[in-house]
């Protein structure tokens, strides 16, 4: 499990780091529209926030601290059926985005769409899963 926590963390940490890029730069694209439209499937006036990309980096590095935790690897403050509710959490938030991204996305012909089946939802479903295993091991 430590093997698998690991991985998830690091995963995590790497789209938070992305998510901190994107208060900044619209990387990978080349420009604030191509980023919302490939990125986001949104037009550049409605693109999330800085402030809120900021909150999902901060969650995302919170969630890879809640599976290491959970795996024993640093310690967490409270009970420790607190680690077993947040991962299972966690597992439920990715499947639910991961699902949802599938359904929806599988029904447009978008840039964003097939970004979103070829790789933000296949990531999701298995971030889904390790946060289950990890959350129930």
């Amino acid at each position: 499990m430590t093997a698998l926590a690991l991985l998830t963390a690091g995963v995590l940490v790497l789209v938070s780091a992305i998510h901190v890029l994107w208060i900044f730069s619209p990387w990978p694209w080349r420009s604030w529209e191509e980023f919302g439209r490939k990125g986001a499937d949104v037009s550049v006036d409605k693109l999330p926030p800085p402030a809120l990309t900021a909150a999902v980096a901060v969650l995302l590095g919170l969630a890879a601290y809640l599976v290491v935790g959970r795996a024993g690897l640093v310690g967490v403050p409270g009970p420790s059926w607190l680690t077993v509710v947040g991962t299972a959490g966690l597992a439920a938030v990715f499947l639910l985005r991961g699902a949802g991204g599938l359904v929806v996305s599988s029904r447009r012909s978008t840039d964003f769409a097939r970004l979103d089946l070829r790789v933000y939802s296949p990531l999701c479903l298995a971030l889904a899963v390790s946060c289950a295993v990890i959350a129930f091991a």
